[in-house]
């Protein structure tokens, strides 16, 4: 069975996420998005809101499971025994610290753990999770950047039910 891994913070899932998560599994028996506790970062939604939501918005892809971690992402593969990375690219600067990370990950999992990037669709090359909150912060339309159901969390966090 060929399993991968796609890890993110996923704060919130963007159709970009999404449209690399349907890639990736036609590609896999089995894919695990799986959500970064990062300690750095100050997320808008708790890991186990964003695993909720993944869960959501997973929910025709039948071997597509959901879950969270911390810390490195070769112990994390390691502990569930996957050895397939898969990361998305919008632009050339994503490839260069996407690749910096790929290779370092190589080298730590002692060439066990190799990554798979998949470009982003190109309707989907300016989203991030970044972007979308900043544009919601302001009261702005994110409908184009999420479902549906992520806007509407999305906005309850910022304090209102919708846009004009």
């Amino acid at each position: 069975m060929k399993k991968a891994i796609y890890p993110g913070s996923f704060d919130p899932v963007t159709f970009g996420h999404l449209d690399v998560i349907h890639r990736a599994a036609e590609m896999f028996d089995e894919l695990t998005v799986s959500v970064l506790n990062n300690n750095v970062k100050s997320p808008l939604f708790s890991v186990d809101e964003r695993v909720k939501i993944l869960q959501e918005a997973t929910k025709d892809l039948p071997n597509v499971k959901v879950d969270s971690f911390s810390g490195l992402l070769i112990d994390y593969a390691r502990e569930k025994n996957i050895h397939i990375a898969i990361r998305g690219l919008r632009a050339i600067t994503d490839f260069e610290y996407e690749l910096q990370i790929a290779q370092t990950n190589k080298l730590l999992s002692k060439g066990k753990l190799d990554t798979v990037f998949l470009t982003t669709s190109l309707e989907y090359a300016y989203l991030s999770s970044s972007s979308v909150k900043e544009i919601a912060s302001f009261h702005g339309d994110i409908s184009m950047c999420v479902p549906k159901f992520v806007a509407d969390k999305v906005y309850e966090k910022y304090g209102y039910s919708s846009v004009n």
